[in-house]
């Protein structure tokens, strides 16, 4: 894509985030268009709501399960920014109109201590460089046209990201196996998913560390004191409003946020 047709898909989608719009898909718009393309449009989407006053405090990774790669073609995972007004406090209400087509997902949160670069991290570096690690929820919030969708629609759209809700139980990376930690997901009151952490990747760390390498290549690294969504362990689940939401991490608490 030209730097023409980058600039205007990222103006567009800026459009969309402040008025909580849709647009029509970008892939059958640029079919030529690549990833590479995606991560262009969204560069360019952040330096608006940089040049706006916003703040980016984190990243978030998607689809780091490999039944969600094989479905949207891809063999890797994706990923977004976080920006300040995107964080949410455990226990809070927040407006269902904030977002389009919404959703909740399970995950758990990397708050680091120290800078991370790439490229060769690994997840001891990453446990190394952790302060805390935190159960969250994630509200994704789409800009583009569900039906049909592609992955350069998703990473276009800051891979989906509307908002972070984090807990208030924060643990030592290294004191606990990162990889069996389970969550069960219910929406007014009712069950409707269960996981269990290993499902990012195996290891969220490793999730983490690849997000380092990722945005390395892209000039970019993970910054002390910013916050990392690692990526799903559940499928996301569609909120209405009036929803309550809660997650029940066992020993870590429990997560909520209520849809007004």
């Amino acid at each position: 894509m030209s730097d023409e047709q980058v600039t205007a898909i990222a103006d567009e989608l800026a459009e969309a985030t402040r008025s909580g719009g849709t647009i029509p898909r970008i892939s059958p718009r640029h079919p030529g268009m690549g990833v590479e393309d995606s991560y262009a449009i969204q560069r360019v989407w952040r330096q608006r709501r940089e040049q706006a006053g916003g703040r980016v405090v984190g990243h978030k990774i998607g689809l780091t399960s490999k039944a969600m790669q094989e479905a949207t073609g891809i063999d890797e995972p994706d990923y977004g920014v976080i920006f300040a007004d995107q964080v949410i406090d455990s226990g809070e209400r927040v407006e269902h109109g904030r977002w389009s087509n919404v959703r909740v997902e399970v995950e758990l949160a990397f708050v680091m201590r120290e800078r991370l670069a790439g490229p060769g991290v690994t997840a001891e570096q990453v446990l190394a460089a952790t302060e805390a690690v935190v159960p969250a929820l994630e509200i994704l919030d789409s800009h583009i046209e569900l039906e049909g969708r592609t992955i350069v629609d998703t990473i276009s759209d800051n891979a989906a990201l509307g908002a972070m809700v984090l807990g208030t139980q924060r643990i030592d990376p290294r004191e606990r196996d990162l990889r069996w930690i389970g969550a069960m997901l219910s929406q007014n009151g009712d069950v409707v998913e269960t996981g269990v952490s290993g499902g990012v990747l195996g290891d969220p760390a490793l999730s983490v560390a690849w997000l380092a390498d990722r945005i390395g290549s892209h000039g970019d690294a993970l910054e002390a004191g910013e916050t990392v969504l690692a990526g799903s362990f559940t499928r996301p689940v569609w909120v209405r409003p009036g929803d309550h939401i809660s997650v029940d991490y066992q020993d870590l608490g429990t997560v909520e946020v209520s849809f007004s």
